[in-house]
C-alpha cells in the first residue's frame, strides 16, 4: 500500500473509532479496531476504479454506520467486513470464527450471491437475499444502504455504462428502501446522486439554477429568518431558523409533476425552526404548537395549509407543524417547526427510537410489505414492485371511530376497504368520504375520514384492480382472476363466454388456453385451420366473481316501463346494473342496460323475465 495513503487511512479509520468510543464497551472498542486491522491486511492488494487503496471504502461505509446511523458494535465490524468474504481469501467461517455468529449473519447478507444459475437474475436475486434478512433484523440492510451511498458518493471514477447500471439500482432499490427504513437524508442524497449520474444534462441545469435562485433569495430570507428568531427569543424560546433548498431531484420531479419549468416550481425551500428543549412543562408538541401560535400572531397564516405531521408522521417518521406564512415581503413562506429530537428521528429513521418494542413494531409492519411484493412477483416485476410498495408518499385517512390508516398517496376507497380486511374488501359497494356518498373507485386525500359500506351479495368488479395501488387490494383482486384464469387460461374478449354456457378452449401457438363461446365465430375460424388444438374445457361458476353483460332492448313506450325494467333486474334476479341509457322516438323505447352476472343462467333468467315485461318487443346482447 502506497506511503501517501497510509497517514489518510489511519485518520480515517480513527474517525470511526471516536464516533463509537462514548457509546460501546472497551472491549467491544478493541473488537471493532481488530476488524479494522483485518480489512486493512485482507485487501492490502486492491484499489479502487479512482485508484485509492480499496480500504478507504469498508472504512467510509463503517463511518456512515458508526457516526450517521448511530448503530451498534458489531454492525461497524460487518460494515468494516462486508467486502472481505467477496473479494478476499477469508471465508465466512474465518469471519465467524473470529467475531461470532452475529457478525457473521450480517457479513454473509450483504455477500452477493454467487452461483451457477440463478432464480432471475444475479442482482434481482441478491435484493432478495438482502429482504429475507428481515426476519432476523435491520441491521443488515443498514449496512448495505451505506454501502450503496458510499459507492454513490465516490461513482464518477467509473466509466458510463457502470455509471448507469449502479444509479439505475439505487433509483429503484436503494432510494425506495431507505425511503421505507425512514432515513430521509440519505433517501435524499441517494435520490439526488442517482439523478446526477443518470441525467447529466439537466441535473447541472437545475442545480445551476438553484444556485443563482440562492443567491437571489438569501437576503429576503435572512431577514425572515432573523425576525423569527427574535421573536421567539423575546417570549423566552431559544430556537434556530434555517433555510433549506431542495436537492436538484426534488425540483425535477416537481417539474415533471408540475408540467412547469424552473421558474415555475412551487416551494423550492422550505424554512425550519427547532428547538433543542422544550418550553418549561411542555412536551415538544405542545411546544411546537406554542411557536406556532407565536408566529400566527406576528404573520398571516394562508388558510387550510396548517399540517400536524407529528401525530400523523410519514412512514419516513418525518415529524413537524407545517404551516404557510406571509412574509412582509408579500411572499407566502413554508415553514416548519420541529424538536431537534424530531429533526434526528426523520435522520435515524426506523431506529430513532431504539427500543426492542419499536423496532420490532416496524420489522412487522415491513414484513408484511415484503409479503406482499413476494406475493405479487409471482407474475410481476420483482423490482417494480420493490419500488412500488417502499416508495411512495403516503397519505394518513381515518375510520369514523378515529382507527388512522396509511395509505400511498393516489390510493381509492377500494384501498382502504381491503386495509380493513378481505371480507370488507370482496364485499365492499360504496364509500362515505367525509359523510358525502362517494364511488368506491373514489381517490382519497389527507384527512378524509371513511366509511366504506358493505353488501355481502356485491363482489368485486373485474376493472377495480386498475383502481387500486396497495399490494394487499391488488394481491386479494388477483388472487378471485387466477381462480378464474388458471395458469395459461384466457377468456375471450369477442364472444365473452360466460360460466355454465356452452363454452370451447382453443390453445394457441403460445400454449395458452383460450375460452370462447362454441358459437364464437372467432375459434369456429380458429379450428378450422387448426383443429387439433381444441380442447374441452371447465369454466366454473364462482359466485365471487361476476361479469359485465349489456342488453339492448326494444319496447313500445308507456308508463312505469323503466322503473318496472329496473325493479325486474335490481329486486327480483338480485343484479347490479352499471349503466343503464335510453331513447324514445315515436313511442317506441331503446334501452341499453349494463348489470352483472355470475353465468349463464343468470342471463338467461334476466331475459326471460323482461321478456315478461308489459311492451317489452325485443332483447339482444350486445358484444
Amino acid at each position: 500500500m502506497e506511503d501517501k495513503y497510509e497517514q489518510k487511512i489511519q485518520e480515517a479509520a480513527e474517525e470511526v473509532f471516536n464516533s463509537i468510543s462514548k457509546s460501546v464497551t472497551p472491549e467491544d472498542l478493541e473488537r471493532v479496531k481488530s476488524a479494522f486491522e483485518l480489512a486493512k491486511e485482507a485487501h492490502s492488494s486492491q484499489k479502487r476504479k479512482s485508484g485509492e487503496p480499496y480500504i478507504l471504502h469498508p472504512i467510509a461505509v463503517a463511518t456512515i454506520v458508526a457516526r450517521e446511523m448511530k448503530l451498534d458494535a458489531n454492525t461497524v465490524i460487518a460494515a468494516f467486513l462486508h467486502d472481505v468474504v467477496e473479494d478476499t481469501d477469508y471465508t465466512l467461517e474465518d469471519i465467524q470464527e473470529r467475531y461470532g455468529d452475529d457478525v457473521a449473519f450480517l457479513v454473509d447478507t450483504v455477500t452477493k450471491v454467487k452461483q451457477e444459475k440463478y432464480q432471475e437474475t444475479e442482482q434481482v436475486d441478491n435484493y432478495k437475499k438482502l429482504l429475507d434478512s428481515l426476519d432476523y433484523d435491520i441491521r443488515a440492510l443498514m449496512i448495505k444502504i451505506a454501502d450503496r451511498l458510499h459507492n454513490m458518493r465516490t461513482l464518477s471514477s467509473m466509466n458510463t455504462r457502470k455509471q448507469m447500471k449502479i444509479a439505475g439500482e439505487t433509483d429503484y432499490f436503494y432510494a425506495p428502501l431507505a425511503n421505507r427504513l425512514g432515513l430521509f437524508d440519505i433517501k435524499t442524497e441517494l435520490e439526488n446522486l442517482s439523478f446526477k449520474f443518470r441525467c447529466p444534462f439537466e441535473y447541472p441545469d437545475i442545480a445551476n439554477a438553484l444556485e443563482e435562485y440562492k443567491e437571489e433569495n438569501s437576503p429576503r430570507l435572512s431577514r425572515f429568518i432573523g425576525e423569527i428568531m427574535e421573536l421567539l427569543r423575546a417570549e423566552g424560546i431559544y430556537a434556530n431558523a434555517e433555510v433549506y433548498y431542495r436537492a436538484p431531484y426534488s425540483i425535477y420531479r416537481k417539474m415533471k409533476v408540475a408540467d412547469c419549468d424552473f421558474k415555475h416550481v412551487q416551494n423550492k425551500y422550505y424554512i425550519r425552526v427547532t428547538f433543542s428543549n422544550p418550553k418549561e412543562d411542555l412536551t415538544d408538541k405542545q411546544t411546537c404548537l406554542l411557536i406556532y401560535s407565536m408566529l400566527t400572531d406576528r404573520y398571516k397564516e394562508k388558510p387550510q395549509y396548517f399540517t400536524n405531521q407529528i401525530d400523523f408522521a410519514q412512514e419516513n417518521t418525518y415529524q413537524c407543524i407545517r404551516v404557510m406564512l406571509l412574509s412582509e415581503a408579500g411572499i407566502w413562506e413554508d415553514v416548519q417547526i420541529s424538536s431537534r429530537r424530531m429533526v434526528e428521528s426523520s435522520r435515524l429513521g426506523c431506529l430513532a427510537s431504539r427500543t426492542e418494542n419499536n423496532v420490532s413494531a416496524w420489522i412487522t409492519r415491513f414484513k408484511k410489505v415484503l409479503k406482499d411484493i413476494a406475493f405479487q412477483n409471482a407474475n410481476e416485476n420483482f423490482i417494480e414492485s420493490v419500488k412500488t410498495s417502499l416508495y411512495y408518499d403516503n397519505i394518513i385517512v381515518f375510520t369514523p371511530r378515529g382507527l388512522s390508516i396509511s395509505l400511498p398517496n393516489g390510493a381509492t376507497a377500494i384501498d382502504f376497504a381491503f386495509e380493513q380486511g378481505n371480507k370488507i374488501g370482496l364485499h365492499a359497494k360504496y364509500a362515505r368520504i367525509n359523510g358525502k356518498l362517494s364511488p368506491i373507485k373514489t381517490i382519497l386525500h389527507q384527512g378524509d375520514c371513511v366509511e366504506i359500506g358493505v353488501d355481502v351479495k356485491n363482489n368485486p368488479k373485474p376493472d377495480w384492480i386498475d383502481h387500486c395501488c396497495t399490494y394487499k387490494a391488488k394481491n386479494a383482486l388477483m388472487k378471485l382472476i387466477q381462480e378464474e384464469q388458471k395458469k395459461g387460461v384466457r377468456r375471450c374478449p369477442i364472444c365473452q363466454p360466460l360460466p355454465g354456457g356452452e363454452t370451447i378452449g382453443y390453445r394457441d401457438e403460445y400454449g395458452i388456453l383460450n375460452i370462447h363461446r362454441r358459437s364464437c365465430q372467432e375459434v369456429i375460424r380458429l379450428a378450422t385451420k387448426n383443429g387439433d388444438a381444441i380442447e374441452d374445457v371447465d369454466f366454473p361458476i364462482n359466485p365471487n366473481l361476476s361479469y359485465p353483460v349489456t342488453l339492448h332492448i326494444k319496447a313500445i313506450d308507456r308508463y312505469h316501463l323503466l322503473i318496472d325494467l329496473i325493479d325486474y333486474i335490481t329486486n327480483k334476479l338480485h343484479l347490479t346494473i352499471d349503466s343503464l341509457s335510453t331513447s324514445t322516438a315515436d313511442d317506441i323505447v331503446d334501452l341499453e342496460i349494463r348489470f352483472f352476472v355470475t353465468c349463464v343462467k343468470d342471463l338467461l333468467s334476466t331475459e326471460e323475465m323482461l321478456y315478461s315485461i308489459e311492451g317489452v318487443d325485443e332483447i339482444r346482447q350486445i358484444f
